[in-house]
């Protein structure tokens, strides 16, 4: 278990496609947030959760944090926890992960970099919402976000929700970490839980391999 590094679990999404909070859906005899908040204590001393709704949280037994900038997506999650980290490494995970594994984030952890941000890329993506961040990142991040809202009330950016998880990659030195050649790599790691048609399907892979 690590000592020095702090799990952190995004939790903020609005689950607009899910058309619920897609945290408390049922796997088994857990919600997927209590699948997820196991996982990370099995692998960190310390966990922490960031939710804007910090009250349906409660029976998780985890430190809370709201975001600084509301609504303003996954960057504002990470900005919110490496701000509340009490260590200079970090493993941030998103709640709509479900297949993420143990060894997925030992591998990412203990990968041997000099560069503040340590991702994986898979079938030629990125994915930023699975890796380890240092907590030097945090003035880049709330730059970002204060940038953002500097935009929006000149009525620039309308469109855009908040600053994106890669315009933070794009200004910080990134080390890509491919995991694709490596055993515990499966195609369904990174499946990422958007709708009831998601949902539906991780309950059909969980039931077709006897975990249900």
């Amino acid at each position: 278990m690590y000592t020095s590094v702090t799990g952190i679990i995004l939790s903020g999404g609005k689950s607009l496609r899910m058309g619920e909070n897609k945290s408390f859906l049922k796997m088994a005899d857990s919600t997927i947030i209590e699948r997820v908040r196991d996982l990370m204590k099995s692998v960190f001393n310390e966990v922490i959760l960031i939710t804007n709704t910090p009250d349906e949280y409660e029976f998780l037994k985890l430190p809370v944090f709201e975001d600084v900038y509301l609504n303003k997506g996954p960057l504002a999650g990470i900005h919110s926890g490496l701000l509340n980290s009490s260590t200079e490494k970090n493993f941030i995970i998103s709640c709509d992960l479900p297949f993420i594994s143990a060894e997925l984030i030992k591998y990412l952890v203990n990968f041997q970099t000099d560069k503040p941000i340590s991702v994986s890329k898979a079938n030629g993506n990125i994915q930023p919402l699975a890796g380890k961040y240092s907590k030097n990142c945090v003035d880049i991040a709330g730059r970002l976000l204060e940038n953002n809202l500097t935009k929006i009330s000149k009525g620039e950016a309308r469109k855009k929700n908040g600053a994106s998880v890669f315009s933070l990659l794009d200004k910080i030195d990134v080390e890509i970490v491919r995991v694709d050649d490596q055993p515990f790599y499966k195609d369904d790691l990174y499946l990422n839980m958007n709708s009831i048609e998601d949902y539906n399907l991780v309950i059909r892979k969980l039931n077709s391999a006897g975990c249900l």
